[in-house]
């Protein structure tokens, strides 16, 4: 777990820093409707960007305003301090409107901090609907995506390579999927902390170090006893999550562990693999799309329902932890409904507002997650 560890707790890990002095690229990207593969088959080091170790909020706060999400605020805190001065390109997403925002609002502090755009700064577009319509403008866009670095960085991204990277983060998949497995049984073995900064590590770290680190410790932990005393086995789902603190203040000095969560870094898709015949931008397109099960696509619920139904079953769930970042209207809505149809089936769940970063409340937290632990048989 150090090498975990040592991912997901800076922006900058020791695996980056040996990929770039090694000469290669490294891009930034900001929301999981990407597909890694493709910047994996350029020979570039697609790195999922995280807004941990903000220690404030001026530059964030001066561009973005009071009302809007903390998240985005805290990347651009991050980009205005030159945190992310290893990357040679960024590709911002519009996962929601916040998120759209700060291309603009990047692009603006760049004027006023002189570098911390990179020459290669790119925006890509994400339907909100997986119809033909949607299917169609999304393949153009990987498309697109792949023509722009190409040219940026001279690279060619073939039809092989994209293949072998399927393959390669596939290999990825189904390890996870065995994680999830061992997670589910009735002693638990793995804390949910544990599992979770395993998870965030992939988006973070070169895929075939990871692969290799991800079946080690997966070995490690076939042979592991249950953990210690009776624990309350807990889901954790809602807004954007990065930060093994979360889990932490869940499990640290509690009778409870996280058995399973729906959280855009998080184990969503395990053993969901891409197919390798055919057409591999389809394929990417089809998985990225269709599976979503982001609040931001239109006419899902139910899927997202079921989903969350599926794993609270399999992975014997007693209490549902709901939480979403302030101001953050689509889980913070959608979190209402998952929790009407959740407690009407006999499932308790508590519903957190939270901030990301600097401005998070811990005591307040932990308060309510230990009233919440107690209220559960």
């Amino acid at each position: 777990m150090h090498f975990f560890y040592d991912a997901v707790t800076r922006i900058e890990n020791h695996a980056i820093t040996r990929w770039k002095q090694s000469g290669k690229k490294v891009v930034g990207y900001t929301c999981s409707y990407v597909p890694p593969e493709i910047f994996h088959a350029a020979g570039i080091l697609p790195v999922r960007l995280r807004g941990i170790e903000t220690d404030g909020m001026e530059i964030g706060d001066a561009y973005f305003g009071p009302f809007i999400c903390s998240f985005p605020k805290c990347l651009l805190q991050q980009a205005g301090k030159g945190e992310f001065s290893f990357l040679d390109g960024v590709l911002i997403i519009p996962g929601c409107d916040a998120m759209r925002r700060l291309d603009e609002c990047w692009r603006k502090a760049g004027e006023d901090h002189q570098g911390i755009v990179p020459t290669w700064f790119e925006y890509f577009d994400v339907p909100h609907k997986s119809e033909v319509h949607g299917m169609n403008w999304f393949v153009q866009e990987i498309r697109n995506l792949i023509e722009r670095i190409e040219r940026q960085f001279g690279v060619s991204v073939t039809g092989t390579a994209l293949r072998e990277s399927i393959r390669e983060y596939n290999r990825g998949r189904r390890l996870l999927k065995t994680v999830e497995t061992l997670r589910a049984e009735k002693n638990v073995r793995v804390s949910g902390t544990d599992v979770f900064s395993a998870t965030i590590a992939g988006t973070v770290l070169p895929r075939e170090e990871y692969t290799r680190q991800l079946e080690k410790w997966l070995e490690d932990l076939s042979g592991r006893d249950p953990l210690e005393g009776e624990k309350k086995r807990l889901m954790v789902i809602g807004s954007i999550a990065d930060e093994i603190d979360l889990f932490q203040l869940i499990e640290n000095g509690t009778d409870a562990v996280v058995v399973a969560e729906n959280l855009c870094f998080g184990v969503r898709y395990e053993g969901n693999e891409i197919p390798v015949n055919g057409d591999p931008i389809l394929s990417l397109a089809r998985h990225y799309l269709e599976t979503s099960v982001c609040p931001r696509m239109f006419g899902k619920y139910k899927q997202r329902l079921a989903l969350l139904r599926e794993k609270i079953e399999r992975a014997g769930v007693e209490g549902v932890i709901l939480q979403n970042i302030r101001f953050c209207d689509l889980h913070g809505s959608e979190n209402g409904l998952f929790q009407r149809d959740l407690e009407a089936e006999g499932i308790p769940c508590l519903r957190l507002e939270r901030e990301y970063g600097p401005l998070k409340e811990t005591g307040r937290i932990k308060l309510r997650i230990d009233a919440f632990l107690e209220q559960i048989a």
